[in-house]
């Protein structure tokens, strides 16, 4: 059988790297791994002619001479990250060596004889797909790594990154043990990323501290932070929990989102997806006496301000529906401003959120807190379908929010959720702007359907 040609996309440290060779040791195959970050030459994937001084072949033809074996495993990583400069273009040089069809004779400049690449499993790897050529997109089967998590986090880190630290900084269970707790707000507060690199980093900042007192003879800690472990023959076993953490890692790098205390009028709680999973965004709207202008703050992309604009003119269309009066519009100015302001911000999908604030703002009815919600806007009122949806949703999880509004479009993708998310969240698949106004306001007089 031809191995299909899987591309692994993901944020960095969710582990593609580990999954290519896990592939291998099942398949008993060889594992072979190159990385194609920065590579501007094409002699580096097709070789050298003999005719150069110091000419050599290619790095596919080295790989698989070193491996010993022509159906090895073999996995380029950073395939988003290739160079371009006059002596060629790399990724077109891999058109041939990751097409099924054609790489039975693949040609090395060095060699020059066919060389039959179809035994070869190849796996690439990359953070995201746009820089990646068409043609070269075309070839590969693209599977999409999300990121992990707190509890995925918390089992893998329970099962292999601390037993891993431990072992490398020469310490048992007897010396250290960190309780769940204290691993879940390492997670939340100290590390922000899909993967688990910087959590891994954290332990083996832990382990280390831990092992210094050990060869300094110093006393363990108890469970309050301060004074040796005591009694019960634990005297040396530092027990690390969420109120003697501090003392390892220092003060926390990243609080907690904060849930809103109130319901405000002009304030609405959005969802964002970002490349270390998913944050919460409020959406803030507010009206002063101007001339009808719409004032955009907050580090917006372009993206984000066509929908912000799409909002404002879905608003004025709906002015009679929802009873706000022209002159509510033509006689103030709009503000809509989204924190964090140092943070840059781009996509559609703050859409309907916007358009939520820009109602409430106009009419003077407050939302509801518990409520937060994700998707794109149209001028008529549709509300389209959004990516993310498993980081957003963990990300309301966290600030203890029960109901999220969604697209319709993305019912599909709750059965991806795990679920608990599933238990403890009221997904509510919208349509029309219409619907998500009439669950996200508090309803203080009846609004008529019209087209305004």
């Amino acid at each position: 059988m031809k191995g299909p040609i899987l591309c692994f996309i993901g944020p960095p440290g969710v582990g593609k790297t580990s999954l290519g060779r896990s592939i291998a040791r099942a398949l008993g195959r060889k594992f072979v791994r190159i990385s194609l970050g920065g590579i501007r030459d094409e002699a580096e994937i097709r070789g050298h002619r003999r005719t150069y001084v110091g000419a050599l072949p290619g790095r596919i033809i080295q790989s698989i001479k070193q491996a010993g074996s022509n159906n090895p495993v073999f996995m380029m990583d950073e395939v988003d990250k290739i160079g371009v400069d006059f002596r060629g273009d790399p990724s077109f040089a891999l058109l041939e060596v990751l097409d099924p069809e054609q790489n039975n004779a693949f040609s090395d400049h060095y060699l020059n004889v066919p060389f039959d690449l179809s035994k070869v499993m190849f796996i690439t790897t990359g953070n995201i797909t746009d820089p990646i050529p068409s043609a070269l997109r075309d070839r590969m089967e693209a599977i999409t790594l999300p990121g992990y998590t707190d509890l995925e986090k918390l089992k893998i880190a329970r099962t292999f990154l601390l037993p891993r630290q431990m072992e490398e900084n020469g310490i048992g269970p007897k010396v250290l043990r960190i309780s769940d707790k204290a691993i879940l707000q390492i997670i939340s507060q100290y590390t922000q990323e899909a993967g688990l690199r910087n959590l891994e980093r954290e332990f083996a900042s832990i382990c280390r501290k831990v092992a210094r007192k050990v060869a300094e003879g110093l006393p363990a800690l108890n469970q309050h932070g301060s004074g040796p472990a005591g009694r019960q023959g634990k005297k040396n076993r530092t027990n690390i929990n969420t109120k003697n953490l501090f003392q390892f890692l220092g003060p926390p790098s990243f609080l907690p989102d904060e849930e809103q205390k109130k319901n405000e009028i002009g304030v609405a709680t959005g969802l964002a997806w970002t490349e270390t999973g998913g944050e919460i965004l409020h959406v803030e709207a507010s009206t002063t006496p101007g001339k009808g202008s719409l004032i955009l703050t907050g580090h917006l992309g372009e993206v984000m301000k066509e929908s912000a604009q799409a909002a404002l003119t879905y608003a004025r269309s709906k002015g009679k529906a929802y009873q706000i009066k022209p002159n509510a519009l033509n006689n103030k100015e709009i503000h809509i401003h989204v924190p964090a302001g140092a943070i840059p911000k781009d996509g559609p999908s703050a859409g309907i959120t916007m358009a939520v604030a820009l109602v409430s703002a106009l009419t003077g009815i407050p939302i509801k807190k518990e409520v937060a919600m994700t998707g794109e806007i149209t001028l008529r009122g549709g509300v389209l379908p959004v990516g993310g949806l498993k980081e957003k949703a963990l990300a309301a999880l966290r600030t203890h929010i029960k109901k999220v509004i969604i697209p319709y479009q993305n019912k599909k993708d709750l059965i991806d959720l795990p679920s608990y998310i599933r238990k403890k969240i009221n997904f509510l698949p919208v349509k029309h702007m219409d619907e998500v106004l009439r669950i996200a306001l508090f309803q203080k007089r009846t609004f008529q359907k019209g087209r305004g």
